[in-house]
């Protein structure tokens, strides 16, 4: 797990932490530190780790501590309400997150702070609630022996109970924090599962909140399992049509789906062959194909990888995918993923998965979901956790248009349920995320600085192209 890299002093108890406000007692800190996470560029912050109950309901009891770090606005005199962002997955460091698209925020930092708070259980505020995983652990590959090895290996690694690892308990940190810092109100933003924290975080503590920008929208009654691998199917038939439209790719790539079909076809066939097994299995195919559609840069490569897959060169898809795989396990934490999903979501999961098996990810991945939350134990929720938050706040809605996991369809929905003072944003061509697409960050800080959604001239987003296919493994036309 990656860890912050602060200069080598011991933590203080000190009645100060460089912030605006009063301090509290909890607060162990330092005045400055180093966020690191290889192979990114570091980045300077003033850190610290404020202790919270470990069971909200036992205030007097356990404590774990929650890593914070404020990033310096550029202005000598910054706003009052910084920006809180909060990362997605569920199990993503909101550090590592900043860390990998700091220049999303930069135009929001000209005039405010950012404060970074690693959820419990995540990044650096996993002390005790860590385990190790397989280097190319998925669930869409993993098979079910394996898996039931590596959950009761993690479940008997941890220190702490899984039962207080969900976004309930995770909001009441945010508001701690929030107090120790002494603020008034703050900005708040989340991105994809970080979307559900930013929404309960307002439904609970309205106010607290003077903006909200979601990207890459979960409504809060939706239950994320079984609309995985559908949203997947909706994505790449809309990239399969979306290279039939151009002119470039469709001449080159014709036939695109069949290719595809053909691949998967071959490839579940070659995985009994143990005299010459194919670089990449069929599984493996289907998780790659999936996480490279998040983002318009990867899906870009996606026809020509198929396409020299299918006539005979995997070389180039089984590269993509070992570094992908890789990088999985690394990137979120996998016992504060379970303790999520097996209490706000699989519980809530539509039993009724039929349709999936025409899918080209078919039930593999609730498969797995079911089984870890059959071992895993689930905590309890908030009252009115799985409905629709309303509110009157300022909320700017931020979605891909190809977007393979939280489609526009989910921000409309949020949007009409309650969130009545909201201006929806869809970037053309885009996948999951929006933030640091084109001139997203300008009207970022836009909005910040006037959280009027009526106001706000999105107009530039038009002009934003996805990125253009690649027609050869060298790139695409000139």
């Amino acid at each position: 797990m990656r860890k912050c890299l602060p200069p080598a002093l011991a933590a203080l108890l000190l009645s100060y932490f460089g912030f605006p406000g009063t301090a509290q007692p909890e607060w162990h800190s330092e005045e400055r530190c180093r966020l690191a996470a290889d192979p990114l560029p570091a980045a300077y912050a003033r850190c610290g780790k404020l202790a919270v109950p470990l069971d909200p309901a036992a205030p007097t009891g356990a404590t774990i501590e929650i890593f914070v770090a404020r990033v310096a606005a550029l202005s000598a005199e910054p706003r009052l309400d910084p920006l809180l962002l909060i990362a997605g997955g569920p199990g993503q460091s909101t550090v590592d997150f900043y860390l990998q698209l700091r220049g999303a925020f930069e135009q929001a930092r000209r005039d405010r702070d950012l404060v970074l708070v690693d959820q419990r259980g995540t990044g650096r505020s996993a002390d005790g609630f860590a385990c190790e995983a397989p280097d190319d652990l998925s669930l869409d590959t993993a098979d079910s022996e394996e898996l039931a090895r590596v959950i009761d290996a993690c479940a008997a690694q941890l220190e702490h109970d899984p039962r207080f690892y969900t976004t309930s308990v995770a909001v009441r940190d945010l508001e701690a924090v929030r107090a120790a810092l002494g603020l008034e109100t703050w900005n708040v933003y989340g991105v994809s599962y970080g979307t559900r924290v930013a929404q309960h975080y307002l439904r609970q503590y309205p106010e607290r909140v003077r903006s909200v920008v979601l990207d890459g929208v979960v409504p809060p009654p939706l239950a994320l399992g079984p609309d995985v691998a559908r949203e997947a199917q909706r994505a790449l038939e809309q990239i399969f049509s979306r290279c039939a439209e151009d002119l470039g790719c469709g001449a080159r790539f014709a036939a695109l789906p069949q290719l595809f079909t053909e691949v998967l076809v071959r490839l579940d066939a070659g995985a009994a062959d143990e005299t010459d097994p194919p670089p990449i299995s069929a599984l493996e195919l289907r998780t790659l194909v999936r996480f490279m559609s998040y983002s318009a840069a990867t899906v870009a490569l996606l026809p020509v990888l198929i396409s020299e897959a299918h006539a005979g060169n995997y070389a180039p898809l089984a590269g993509q995918a070992r570094t992908l795989l890789r990088e999985l396990p690394e990137s979120l934490s996998f016992p504060m993923s379970n303790s999520v999903t097996c209490t706000e979501d699989v519980p809530y999961a539509d039993a009724a998965t039929d349709d999936l098996a025409s899918t080209y990810l078919g039930t593999a991945i609730m498969d797995a979901l079911k089984q870890i939350c059959a071992r895993w134990p689930s905590g309890s929720i908030d009252a009115g956790f799985k409905t629709p938050v309303v509110s009157d706040k300022p909320v700017l809605l931020m979605s891909g248009e190809y977007d393979p996991i939280t489609p526009p369809a989910y921000a409309e929905r949020v949007k009409a349920e309650g969130l009545g003072n909201s201006a929806h944003l869809v970037g053309r061509g885009q996948g999951h995320g929006l933030v640091g697409v084109g001139c997203v960050p300008r009207l970022l800080r836009t909005f910040l600085e006037d959280p009027t959604p009526a106001n706000l001239d999105a107009s530039c987003l038009k002009l934003e192209p996805p990125t253009p296919f690649f027609l050869t493994l060298l790139g695409p036309a000139p």
